[in-house]
């Protein structure tokens, strides 16, 4: 709506910009003033997506050279799994000779990248996003990403130095055209602004962009803003892409605000479901001198009966507990497989995969927009923010599962419970237990390791785990490394459906980009049964 001090659309100045080189599709220098429109109007913050961006032969040809001459590495951390090439940025036959011969063999592709970094398209760029001219360097800072089936990228903002525009251009298939059901799409998230200004995005994404061939999407990199996502790949075909950014001569103010700053820094209570705080077990602590001895690790009488009414009686004899609790001493970490009875174990299970098909979630199905499945029944609520997890979260409910966890929850309290895990573990002391049950949704939900789960006490983190399969541990081929066998339980181990638990590293260089190969210590494929980790 236009105000009475708006000059007619007839009379008011148009904006002169360069002529964009041929590269670019003709019809872009004329929908300028139209996509500078729609991107500052674009909720929940200025975005755009421009189809037809390169003249299609050129799209084709790049793709072309692009799979018959570039390398891609595998990479994943817990924020991102998908494979790269080199630094496209960096190829540059005059300043790297050995380079010559590889770029020879991609025009087009150099074309387009001298293309993108010139100063015509960078003023068309500024344009579009409504910035000062001038503000976009020279710097080119791009490569070329491909997320193959289960490949992801978790929700963040992009704030890393001097970005400044952050693109993407689509490289996916021209037929049959890429699809919502396909996933892999870019998933952008409002957010809660709190009282001290920062923002919280939403569990959820409230808008997304299907990855169509020969388009870019395009926003302006915001500290605590710009928060978005790459959906899962469910598709059996690449989503191929080139992602860059265009820099600003100085990082935001703002920057310490950004996402990967908070991830360092920020305490677990700001906008995040907490776990609480703990529940003493009766005795007011369970430690070593409860037991006959400081240095004996025994069950107290009536202790088994308890136990046994649970768990799988071959972990309450005395020569398992203390062959776990030598393992334990040695690793700090122990996974005991048919840890419950299956009268517990199988009903979770196949309550828990009814929902599952009932929401047609799954192992080969897509789960796009799917991201409030499971929250209609009794008891289940989605909980974020999505920079830092995504689950379905337990409080309470009446129907069969909901009375099964918490009867399980309420034994994990008991005196019995706690001297059973210092058998163990030979730990000294357990003051209390906390806890929560969690549903993570196959193809929607996760957490992020970050600063705010670290804790300044001593804790013995305990995860039950429920997954179909038989929780039997695979073999392996001696000879070729490969997993034998099928169903469920080699799906887990083969680590290709996630679910898994990574522990890492805190990164200590405020410089680097965080989460890498290399900083993993510790990764353990989901099975049935408990996992115990000091």
């Amino acid at each position: 709506m236009s105000s009475s001090s708006d000059p007619p659309p007839s009379k008011r100045p148009k904006t002169t910009l360069p002529t964009l080189p041929p590269i670019f599709s003709r019809k872009l220098s004329t929908s300028i003033e139209c996509l500078a429109q729609e991107y500052s109007i674009a909720e929940p913050f200025a975005h755009g997506q421009i189809e037809s961006f390169l003249s299609n032969n050129n799209c084709n040809t790049i793709l072309k050279e692009l799979k018959g001459n570039l390398k891609a590495t595998f990479k994943e951390s817990d924020l991102f799994k998908f494979y790269q090439t080199i630094d496209v940025g960096n190829l540059n036959p005059e300043t790297n000779p050995d380079q010559a011969d590889l770029c020879s063999k991609m025009p087009t592709l150099m074309s387009l990248k001298s293309s993108l970094y010139s100063p015509q398209f960078r003023s068309t760029i500024e344009t579009l996003c409504s910035l000062p001219p001038n503000t976009l360097t020279s710097k080119i800072d791009c490569a070329v990403n491909l997320h193959t089936t289960g490949c992801h990228l978790l929700c963040h903002d992009d704030v890393i130095g001097t970005r400044k525009i952050s693109y993407i251009i689509y490289l996916t298939d021209e037929s049959p055209e890429w699809k919502a059901e396909d996933g892999g799409l870019l998933e952008i998230y409002s957010g809660t602004v709190e009282a001290d200004g920062t923002r919280i995005p939403s569990a959820t994404p409230i808008k997304t962009i299907i990855p169509k061939h020969n388009s870019i999407a395009f926003f302006e990199v915001k500290p605590n803003h710009s928060f978005h996502s790459v959906q899962e790949v469910f598709a059996d075909r690449p989503r191929m892409s080139i992602q860059g950014w265009y820099h600003a001569a100085l990082p935001p103010s703002d920057i310490e605000s950004a996402t990967l700053q908070r991830l360092k820094t920020e305490n677990v209570s700001k906008g995040e479901d907490t776990e609480g705080s703990y529940s003493n077990f009766s005795a007011g602590g369970i430690s070593r001198r409860c037991f006959k001895g400081l240095e004996s690790f025994r069950l107290e009488e009536g202790d088994r009966e308890i136990l046994g009414e649970f768990i799988n009686g071959t972990y309450l004899e005395e020569g398992s507990l203390e062959m776990i609790r030598e393992r334990f001493e040695q690793d700090s970490s122990i996974q005991l497989r048919d840890f419950l009875l299956p009268k517990y174990s199988d009903r979770i299970k196949e309550l828990i995969s009814k929902h599952d098909d009932e929401d047609n979630l799954g192992v080969g199905k897509s789960s796009a927009n799917k991201y409030n499945a499971g929250e209609n029944r009794s008891g289940w609520n989605v909980i974020g923010p999505a920079h830092k997890q995504r689950m379905l979260g337990y409080s309470s409910g009446d129907d069969e599962l909901g009375q099964l966890l918490d009867k399980i929850k309420t034994f994990q309290t008991t005196d019995a419970y706690a001297r059973f895990l210092l058998c163990c573990t030979s730990l000294d002391e357990l003051v209390g237990y906390r806890g929560k049950v969690r549903r993570f949704r196959p193809g929607l939900d996760y957490t992020v390791a970050h600063y705010g789960i670290f804790t300044t006490k001593s804790v013995l983190d305990g995860t039950l785990v429920f997954v179909p399969g038989d929780g039997k541990q695979v073999t392996y081929d001696e000879d070729t490394g490969d997993l034998l066998g099928s169903g469920f339980d080699e799906q887990w181990s083969s680590g290709e459906v996630g679910g898994f638990e990574c522990y890492i590293a805190a990164d200590e260089d405020e410089g680097a980009e965080r989460r890498n190969d290399e900083v993993r210590q510790v990764r353990r494929e989901p099975s049935t049964g408990e996992q115990v980790r000091y």
